[in-house]
């Protein structure tokens, strides 16, 4: 079974960086995009950070200019770094990939994990 391994943040100071990391779990096909998301407590879930396999990355207005993501498509792991926190980055962080059911394949399912809840302490 599929599954995505998240790893990392919890609690962070306000200022400081959040790292957080995910790697697929059951798949050795190469994933086509993988990255992050967050639930804030107002319930809007907004793109943090996303890299495709061709290396190309995308990130969410909110953060851009702080966040930084670096992966591997054939690894199939990807890590997230949000510089400068704070209180406002508090959120749920969901990772996400899509990951093609075989090699070659050009349609992919959306896998979730279940997400870390990040803390900001001022």
């Amino acid at each position: 079974q599929v599954q995505l391994v998240e790893s990392g943040g919890g609690l962070v100071r306000a200022g400081e960086s959040l790292t957080l990391s995910c790697a697929v779990s059951g798949s050795t096909v190469p994933f086509n995009a993988m990255g992050w998301y967050r639930e804030r407590p107002e319930g809007l879930r907004e793109l943090v950070a996303v890299m495709k396999n061709d290396g190309s990355k995308k990130f969410g207005e909110v953060v851009e200019g702080r966040v930084f993501i670096s992966g591997d498509s054939a690894k199939n792991a990807v890590s997230m770094q949000l510089d400068s926190v704070t209180p406002e980055d508090a959120a749920l962080y969901t990772c996400n990939a899509e990951i093609p059911p075989f090699a070659g394949a050009t349609w992919w399912n959306d896998r979730w994990g279940q997400g870390i809840q990040v803390t900001v302490s001022s």
